[in-house]
């Protein structure tokens, strides 16, 4: 799996050939240093260990420090696993750029942090549409969830039950982008319709 670290530096639009204007995030894609390589024989797979993005050495582990130091790189805030890496044939050391892994149309996977939306209702977290019927005694019921198990039986609220709690933060992957353009001197990619993250979070491009 060929892929790279970027930074979400937010959305766009640009024009296709057939003259449309199609949204794009704008991601800053490396370019990533190679920290440690995983072989076959030595770790049972295969794999490129990336690091992305100056860090303070301050702000580093002892133990990150030398693994840095090992690669001779300076200290960096992502460090990102790809297994299976055969875009490239590369060292310790060596810099991985967005125009080694990918060209414009091919279809990408990007993986991000979604934001956090904090403690939701049902309405915003599911998509509920509320209790609507107003005129039967109904009170500041509009947004509610409404029942949410049996009686007596079986007497308590099955695991998974879509109620109010808090939304967003997780890991998401969303699958099938397409590369609109690459800028190999600015280190960007354009990548077809949203990803996750905020402005300035990491993402993951995978192929």
């Amino acid at each position: 799996m060929n892929g790279i670290i970027g930074k979400k530096l937010g959305m766009t639009s640009i024009y296709n050939d057939a003259g449309e204007n199609v949204a794009c995030t704008v991601v800053e894609a490396g370019p990533c240093v190679v920290t440690q390589r995983f072989s076959e024989e030595k770790d049972g797979y295969s794999a490129l260990q990336l690091a992305f993005d100056e860090a303070k050495a301050k702000n580093t582990t002892a133990p990150m420090m030398g693994h840095f130091k090992k690669a001779g790189t300076t200290p960096k805030r992502k460090v990102v696993e790809f297994r299976d890496f055969d875009a490239v044939e590369k060292n310790l050391g060596d810099e991985v750029r967005v125009e080694e892994v990918f060209e414009e149309g091919d279809i990408v996977n990007a993986v991000g942090i979604s934001k956090g939306r904090g403690f939701q209702g049902v309405v915003k977290r599911h998509g509920f549409g509320g209790v609507n019927d107003a005129t039967h005694g109904q009170h500041n019921r509009q947004r509610a969830p409404g029942s949410i198990g049996a009686a007596s039986y079986p007497a308590r609220v099955f695991k998974g039950m879509r109620m109010a709690g808090r939304m967003g933060g997780t890991r998401v992957k969303i699958k099938n982008l397409e590369v609109l353009k690459i800028f190999p001197e600015k280190n960007l990619i354009l990548i077809k319709g949203a990803i996750p993250g905020h402005k300035g979070a990491y993402v993951i491009i995978e192929k």
